[in-house]
């Protein structure tokens, strides 16, 4: 018999389900929880098992859970994930883990007290495109990194800024906490820490107090440079990301369905200079990021290893979206 997990989920939104989607074959869903209780009975239904509750705490003291999904809004995110490690449970909580650092810091401090595994959601390490993007990487072909350019947005849609993602202590912030902690997190994950931090947040379009657009610079001990654009007022959505080394440059466009096939150019620079060599990989396949990552959650907890997207790397990039906002003059909680 393979490893196998018994799961909770907490919050059975649209991430809640993809989740679910993506619990590795032998696992399954033992409680399904949301304050609005309809949503976690739709989850059982498409499980086909456990039960539906709407009390966090009853989900994540479950004798039978071995693991609990944070899937939560933002706000809710820290309280759930403390609840469930001091339960004893091993959770994986989506990015952005919490609405401060001071949050992030008070879960790392449980998280070695009780010795659990915590895993952050950051789902695009796992696209295919960013897998063979540090293949190409650690192979050493690019040699030195130089920098980082990349956009991410999308366009809204009626009635944007009344969701919750508007109202900032639901949210913690606007695009930048959303979108924004992707590319972040991207950047730091190739280029290493950043000792700089630059730009700015700003609302130009939608009526909200969180951002639609934010401006980052970033730069390592060793000048190099990760250059951030994301938005809601992108209208048509986008994604791009351009690693630049020196003998090499990797763009990696679109993520599949509204953003595009996912494709990674390989641009291999000849002895003579010119016109580079061109490999492009395209993905057409569904996203099967949730469900990698999740694999990954699993062989974390069973082989006892610290993930390498957890709580201090969830910390690295909340801390610069604080210092972003505080020098943009947005309240950060």
């Amino acid at each position: 018999m393979g490893w196998q997990m018994n799961y909770a989920i907490v919050g059975c939104g649209l991430i809640g389900k993809k989740r679910l989607a993506g619990l590795p074959s032998g696992s399954k869903l033992v409680v399904a929880c949301d304050t609005n209780l309809s949503r976690a009975e739709e989850l059982v239904n498409l499980a086909q098992t456990g039960r539906a509750v709407s009390d966090f705490k009853i989900a994540v003291t479950d004798p039978q859970v071995d693991a609990i999904v944070v899937a939560t809004i933002n706000s809710a995110l820290a309280e759930v994930a403390s609840a469930a490690i001091c339960a004893g449970k091993h959770i994986i909580v989506e990015k952005p883990a919490g609405i401060s650092v001071q949050q992030i810091d008070e879960l790392i401090v449980l998280e070695k007290r009780h010795g659990v595994c915590v895993r952050v959601g950051f789902n695009h390490r796992f696209h295919p495109a960013f897998i063979k993007a540090r293949e190409i990487f650690a192979s050493g072909v690019m040699g030195e990194l130089m920098f980082i350019r990349a956009r991410y947005g999308h366009g809204g849609r009626i009635g944007y800024d009344k969701e919750w993602r508007a109202d900032p202590k639901l949210s913690g912030g606007g695009e930048l906490i959303d979108q924004g902690i992707h590319l972040i997190d991207l950047a730091g994950w190739f280029l290493g820490e950043f000792k700089q931090v630059d730009g700015h947040a700003a609302t130009y379009f939608w009526k909200m107090p969180v951002d639609d657009n934010a401006f980052l610079s970033l730069r390592t001990a060793k000048n190099q440079t990760a250059w951030l654009h994301v938005s809601c007022t992108e209208w048509k959505n986008l994604f791009s990301f351009e690693i630049y080394g020196r003998h090499t440059k990797l763009a990696i466009e679109g993520l599949g369905g509204s953003y595009g096939v996912e494709k990674l150019f390989h641009y291999q620079m000849r002895p003579e200079m010119g016109i580079p060599g061109t490999r492009v990989y395209e993905f057409p396949g569904a996203d099967e990021s949730w469900k990698i990552e999740m694999t990954k959650f699993e062989e974390d907890v069973q082989s006892k290893r610290t993930p390498d997207a957890g709580l201090a790397e969830a910390r690295t990039a909340l801390q610069i979206v604080e210092t972003i906002y505080e020098k943009s003059g947005f309240k950060t909680l």
